[in-house]
């Protein structure tokens, strides 16, 4: 039921109530931040920091959301482009620099955020779409891919694990007696993933781009795929693991590694802390150097950032929630704890490597951050790379499933390509 007041009462309530009012006003500002890993702990840590930032900032709300990387991956651009998706997400694709915002003027001490996390910054600026002094957000982690192995089963079958200079035909080729011997499932994996395929194909000498255009496959890119191709058919690569999933589905095959299924496994250093939570004494693992091929042994670079996007309706609370994210103290907290990292400068980071297994292997990350080619990280920042990585899971997996040739897949994926270019010069 209503209540109605009138005269100086009403007004004198008025007037004392002010103050409670603006209150609950305030309290409407909510921001959605998305959020996806594959590190589970990682996920529930980041609620947990949302929370806080809630609780020191009570005129706030984060509506924290975690959702998978396929569907992130696949929905966030189409959501961006109608003005819709959150205010906050953690991305991998920098293509979405147009939707970032410039929280630099909304920042409490944006020099010092700017100093803490340095040249990072100018990755999510692009020329001509970024002000060269914007803080769009912050990088969330610096990843290489490299080969996991499983050395509890390199040793049961008596193989030394794979040298420094090892090329990938060797690594394979040892995986598979090491299956042989031992009876595990699957010798040779990847996650099923654009990106995760391209390290290879660069130490092969593949260049994604000539003359300013995606230009792929090349002679070093189709000599890497009918090696991939050869594997599936004699099972150092077994087909189910791309076949399985349908269309540009990411499919990360981090779990089938942990059960002890897998001899060799490409992924990333974000899968460190995961296997030595997830694995615990259950064998012996390590991360091996990149293979090598023709031009040289290249670990794929990539990364994540944490952004805020200019479609927000509170863009200083968003600023705010960023500031906090990506402050020192949070940013070695993430980085130790969770052995990530981070594009923040943080000096000497203790990570919590609880066993021998994952120490040895972020040693060998830590030693392969030099190795990446200078056309990879080019790539990771060419709009439309996002594009050629899909179409590189969608044709590798119609040519492992049997649905084209290998001949029939050069031309799909060179077809694929000239129109990603078509549309990009459109678009200009």
């Amino acid at each position: 039921m209503k209540t109605y007041l009138s005269g100086a009462f009403a007004l004198t309530l008025a007037t004392v109530s002010f103050a409670w009012s603006s209150v609950a006003m305030a309290e409407t500002q909510t921001i959605t931040f998305l959020f996806t890993d594959d590190d589970q702990a990682y996920v529930e840590r980041m609620e947990a920091l949302s929370k806080e930032f809630e609780t020191a900032h009570p005129d706030i709300k984060v509506n924290f959301v975690s959702s998978g990387y396929d569907a992130v991956a696949k929905q966030l651009p189409v959501q961006l482009a109608i003005g819709e998706g959150p205010d906050v997400a953690k991305i991998t694709d920098w293509q979405l620099a147009p939707y970032y915002l410039d929280m630099r003027p909304l920042m409490k001490d944006p020099d010092g955020f700017a100093k803490l996390h340095g040249d990072s910054l100018n990755t999510l600026r692009f020329p001509g779409v970024n002000d060269p002094n914007s803080i769009n957000g912050y990088v969330a982690s610096q990843t290489f891919n490299l080969p996991f192995v499983n050395k509890t089963l390199f040793e049961q079958a008596k193989e030394p694990l794979p040298k420094p200079t090892a090329t990938l035909k060797e690594i394979v080729e040892a995986s598979a007696r090491v299956a042989k011997a031992t009876g595990a499932q699957i010798p040779f994996t990847m996650d099923r993933s654009g990106h995760r395929f391209s390290g290879a194909a660069f130490s092969y000498g593949s260049n994604y781009v000539k003359d300013g255009k995606f230009s792929f496959p090349d002679d070093a890119a189709k000599h890497y795929i009918t090696d991939l191709y050869n594997w599936t058919k004699d099972g150092s690569f077994p087909k189910e693991m791309w076949g399985a999933a349908g269309g540009t589905q990411y499919k990360n095959m981090g779990d089938e590694f942990v059960n002890g299924n897998v001899v060799t496994y490409i992924a990333g250093n974000w899968m460190v802390n995961p296997f030595q939570q997830k694995i615990g004494d259950g064998f012996d693992w390590t991360a091996i150097s990149a293979p090598c091929g023709d031009a040289g042994c290249y670990a794929m670079p990539g990364g994540t950032a944490i952004v805020g996007f200019k479609r927000t309706k509170y863009p200083q609370a968003v600023a705010s929630f960023i500031e906090f994210l990506g402050s020192e103290k949070v940013q070695r907290e993430i980085a130790e704890n969770y052995v990530i990292l981070t594009g923040a400068d943080i000096k000497d980071p203790q990570y919590k490597l609880t066993s021998k297994n994952a120490k040895d292997a972020m040693a060998v990350f830590l030693a392969s951050r030099n190795s990446a080619p200078q056309a990879a990280r080019d790539l990771e920042r060419l709009k439309g790379s996002s594009a050629i990585y899909q179409l590189i899971v969608q044709r590798m997996s119609q040519l492992i499933v049997g649905e084209l040739s290998l001949e029939d897949t050069f031309k799909a994926m060179s077809a694929d390509v000239d129109k990603v270019n078509v549309a990009l010069a459109a678009n200009k």
